[in-house]
């Protein structure tokens, strides 16, 4: 048998490695770009910056330590230079990808960090593997801006896997709908008309406004704002304001909400308040050929018809009156049933010839006086 020589015997004493084999070895030195690591071979592996992380410009003394233990894929046994070449992305790219794979299959819901928006969705970031979720996938309701998710962490599913393409899709948008619709099922089980909720403001409109209970919007009617008028809604409510709502109806998925709650029902006592015969102060609110409607408080208005405002003939409202002015009237009919309140400012006006009856009588009344006196 022939004797080995010490260089034999050396290079036999070191393990082999292949390309794509894991290997653990010990950090011995560390750059700004490179990592040294003893592998138990012949030679030292290096990681170069860009096989370390995807993150241009990082400074890997601040990732790694001299003396830790790594795992790292070979890339190459022979760099060109005597050296192996290894990979830690790619290693955790790799076991990213088993990992990925698992949660594609069972549907496992993963919660990760936007690190781009693009124009057509949110770029995230998990165990090394970019995940793209579409604009359209990204929430349950159209989303023009997505700047506002940069940064954030969100929770998603995958829903399409295929590596080798580098095509990871995820989706947000089918949460978000299984989590409102078990809170829709929660909230419809709880509420009942007559119930008094609190919600949140989600959108005023010309008509109304759209509160937000918790798992189903209900509809605010102009008309239910207020026991009294209300011109614009959204000179009186704004998105994001929580309010307490009656509950009046609710119609298969459809909920009328009203803020006329029966306690502060301006015509409980407004019979003996609004009796006829009562002289009344208001505001003329609104005006029509044939009359003018004044606002005796929030929710009661009373009906002063042309033919009650003086006793000179008036044409038109109009013509004697303005929105805003405040007037004093007598009432002179009350339908409670109808909610229907008539006045009249000509019942108040002294008539003439009344007023000069008043007149001789009170210069009699001084004349006999001064007769007596005498």
């Amino acid at each position: 048998m022939s004797e080995q020589s010490f260089e034999q015997m050396l290079e036999e004493s070191f393990k082999t490695i292949r390309t794509g084999e894991v290997v653990t070895g010990k950090v011995i030195d560390v750059k700004e770009d490179e990592i040294v690591l003893n592998i138990g071979y012949k030679s030292d592996g290096i990681i170069t910056r860009s096989e370390y992380t995807n993150e241009p410009n990082v400074d890997l003394t601040s990732f790694v330590q001299v003396g830790e233990e790594m795992e790292a894929k070979v890339i190459k046994v022979n760099d060109g230079e005597g050296q192996v070449a290894l990979s830690y992305k790619r290693l955790a790219a790799d076991r990213g990808n088993k990992r990925l794979e698992e949660a594609f299959n069972n549907q496992e819901v993963l919660t990760a960090k936007v690190v781009q928006v693009l124009d057509g969705g949110l770029s995230v970031m998990l165990e090394e593997t970019r995940i793209f979720i579409p604009a359209s996938l990204v929430s349950d309701m159209y989303e023009k801006d997505l700047s506002k998710y940069a940064g954030q962490e969100i929770e998603f599913v995958i829903t399409e896997f295929n590596p080798r393409r580098r095509r990871v899709i995820g989706d947000r948008k089918q949460l978000m709908v299984a989590r409102k619709a078990a809170m829709q099922k929660e909230l419809f089980e709880r509420i009942a008309v007559g119930d008094t909720v609190e919600g949140t403001i989600k959108n005023v409109t010309d008509f109304g406004a759209f509160i937000d209970l918790g798992g189903a919007d209900g509809l605010l009617h102009i008309s239910e704002m207020s026991w009294g008028r209300v011109e614009n809604p959204k000179k009186v409510f704004k998105s994001g304001d929580t309010l307490k709502v009656l509950i009046k109806d609710i119609q298969g998925e459809k909920i009328a909400l009203s803020l006329k709650f029966p306690e502060a029902n301006p015509w409980a006592n407004a019979a003996e308040k609004y009796a006829a015969g009562n002289v009344v102060s208001g505001r003329v609110a609104r005006m029509t050929d044939f009359g003018a409607f004044v606002e005796l408080e929030p929710g009661v208005d009373a009906l002063l018809h042309v033919s009650q405002i003086s006793r000179d003939h008036v044409d038109k409202p109009a013509d004697v009156l303005k929105i805003g002015q405040e007037i004093e009237a007598k009432i002179v009919d009350f339908n409670e049933a109808d909610h229907k309140i008539s006045l009249s400012i000509k019942a108040l006006a002294v008539p003439a010839r009344e007023a000069e009856a008043d007149e001789d009588v009170a210069d009699v009344d001084i004349e006999a006086m001064a007769n007596t006196e005498e």
